[in-house]
């Protein structure tokens, strides 16, 4: 049965038509179009900012380190299957790299916290599908581990500073509370920091990790989406 599937060459005749189709192609790629829908990538994403709506414990848990990384794990897992499926790991490429710009764009222009740290999510999922495009799935699974702890710090400092606002999520109402809640700022300012992959904290390592094995690809491809 390993053999089947993996021999290089196997192709199938799909209804008996003309078209030759690569079997693990075909496979892998309807693996990937899943892990679009579960990990929020581009086209398939805007469920994940309306799903924000749960308290900030739920979604640090689900949101940020179990549920939407559902789908990288399953292309980690499945890894030995796409590296026989070149053309679904080009398509990785431009659907990683294209979420991580696009999101963290529209996550630039947000209002409501909860929805910033969403498409903040949205951006490093599209990080750890970009490094599996690569081949570089020991990077996507050492930034989605870094991912979960740093996110989940995130989505409980936003619970701390909305509970302690009644409410309030609207960041244009914020402002000055250093000295009100120092320790909520501290561990955001932490968790921010690691985010944006700040020299010595951990998601630098794991962000620098996937640029690094991008530019090391010295293919056209791999230094366009650099």
């Amino acid at each position: 049965m390993a053999d089947f599937f993996f021999t290089c060459n196997l192709n199938l005749v799909f209804f008996s038509a003309q078209y030759d189709i690569h079997i693990l192609s075909f496979i892998c790629f309807f693996l990937f179009v899943g892990a679009i829908g579960k990990s929020a990538q581009i086209g398939l994403h805007t469920w994940l900012p309306e799903a924000m709506e749960g308290p900030t414990p739920v979604s640090a848990l689900i949101h940020a380190a179990t549920m939407v990384t559902a789908g990288v794990f399953l292309i980690v897992r499945c890894s030995p299957l796409f590296e026989y499926a070149p053309s679904v790991l080009t398509l990785m490429l431009f659907i990683g790299s294209g979420t991580s710009f696009i999101a963290a764009v529209v996550g630039s222009a947000q209002h409501d916290i909860k929805k910033i740290i969403a498409y903040s999510t949205c951006s490093q999922l599209g990080y750890m599908i970009f490094a599996c495009g690569l081949s570089e799935y020991s990077a996507a699974l050492f930034h989605l581990v870094n991912h979960a702890f740093y996110k989940a710090l995130l989505f409980l400092s936003a619970g701390s500073l909305i509970h302690s606002l009644s409410g309030e999520q609207d960041i244009r109402r914020m402002g000055g509370l250093a000295k009100i809640l120092p320790v909520t700022y501290i561990t955001f300012l932490i968790g921010s920091l690691s985010l944006m992959g700040f020299p010595f904290f951990s998601g630098f390592y794991s962000k620098d990790l996937i640029l690094e094995a991008s530019i090391g690809e010295y293919d056209v491809n791999s230094e366009f989406f650099y």
